[in-house]
C-alpha cells in the first residue's frame, strides 16, 4: 500500500512590530519538534494600519493561532470574534486560538508569569508594584490579582492608562490597588514583597537603558521580575541581583506562556525545559 504523503503545515505566529527581536520563535518550534508537529511559527511584522488585514489573514490561511506583541495587545480584539474570560477581563489578547473556525483571543502573559512567580512565592497576601501600564501589566495585575496578592502599586507615566487600570484591577478583581505617576526615580514603598518592570525598557537593541527606580528600595528578599526576553539579562535583573533579590527574568514568563499557548494550540502539554533550553542555547551563542 502506498504512503500517504501530506506536506501541509499548521501555521502560527507573532504578529508585531517591532518584531525581530522577539525570540518566541526559537521555543515554540523546538516544541513542535520535541512532540513530532510538522508544524510552524512564523515571526511576522505588523503594522497598527495593517492588523485588521493581518487578522483576516491568518483567518483565511487557516492558522491554528497566533500571538500578538507590541503594540497589538490591547488594538487586536476588535478584529477577533471573541474573548476568552481572563482576555475579556483584562481587556487584551496575547494569545488568538482558532476554536470552530473563529479565532478567540486569549490571554497567557499573566498566566505565565504567575507560574514563574509561585517557583519563588506564593502571590497570596503579597504587596506588589508594576512598572507599566500597558498590555503586559493588565495581564500580570490580573492574575496576580486572582492568585490573591492583597496590594497592587501601579507606576506609569501616563496618568490616563494608569488609573484605567487600576480602577480595572478595583471593579473587577476587588483588589486595592493605587496609582502612582513615574515622575523621576521611583522609590519602592517599605514592604513591598514583589516588583515587576512590565515595560518595554531595556529591550534589544535599547540594552543600556535602565528603568527610573531608585534601587536603594531593591531589598535582599524580594521578589523582582523582569518581562523582557531579550536579553534575558536586563540593567534591572542585574541591579536587583546585586541587591540580593529573588530574581525572575523575562525567560520565565515567556516560556510559562508559550506552554499554555501550544497547549491551546495543539492539545499538547509540552516540556518547559525544552523550550527554556533552546532559548538559552540562542543567547549563549
Amino acid at each position: 500500500m502506498a504512503k500517504v504523503l501530506n506536506f501541509k503545515q499548521e501555521l502560527t505566529g507573532c504578529f508585531g512590530k517591532p518584531v525581530s527581536e522577539n525570540p518566541t520563535q526559537v521555543m515554540i518550534e523546538a516544541a513542535y519538534r520535541h512532540h513530532d508537529l510538522d508544524w510552524r511559527y512564523l515571526t511576522i511584522e505588523v503594522d497598527a494600519a495593517d492588523l485588521s488585514a493581518a487578522v483576516a489573514g491568518a483567518k483565511a490561511m487557516g492558522f491554528v493561532g497566533f500571538n500578538c506583541t507590541i503594540p497589538h495587545k490591547v488594538a487586536v480584539i476588535e478584529h477577533l470574534d471573541g474573548l476568552g474570560e481572563s482576555a475579556s477581563v483584562m481587556g487584551a489578547v496575547n494569545c488568538a486560538v482558532r476554536r470552530d473556525g473563529k479565532l478567540i483571543g486569549e490571554n497567557t502573559d499573566g498566566k505565565g508569569f504567575v507560574e514563574s512567580l509561585r517557583t519563588l512565592t506564593d502571590p497570596a497576601g503579597k504587596k506588589v508594584v508594576i512598572f507599566g501600564a500597558g498590555g503586559a501589566s493588565r495581564a500580570i495585575s490580573v492574575e496576580v490579582a486572582l492568585a490573591g496578592a492583597t496590594n497592587i502599586t501601579i507606576v506609569n507615566r501616563s496618568e490616563g492608562r494608569g488609573t484605567e487600570l487600576v480602577k480595572l484591577l478595583q471593579d473587577k478583581v476587588k483588589v486595592e490597588a493605587q496609582f502612582v505617576k513615574w515622575d523621576g526615580d521611583y522609590s519602592i514603598p517599605d514592604g513591598t514583597d514583589v516588583v515587576i518592570n512590565a515595560t518595554s525598557i531595556g529591550l534589544f537593541p535599547d540594552v543600556d537603558a535602565r528603568i527610573a527606580v531608585d534601587v536603594a528600595g531593591l531589598k535582599a528578599g524580594m521578589v523582582a521580575a523582569d518581562v523582557i526576553p531579550n536579553p534575558p539579562e536586563t540593567n534591572f535583573v542585574r541591579d536587583a541581583r546585586a541587591a540580593g533579590c529573588k530574581v525572575i527574568d523575562g525567560l520565565g514568563m515567556l516560556v510559562n506562556q508559550g506552554v499554555i499557548g501550544v497547549e491551546y494550540w495543539s492539545g499538547i502539554s509540552p516540556d518547559p525545559a525544552v523550550m527554556r533550553k533552546a532559548l538559552e542555547d540562542v543567547f549563549s551563542e
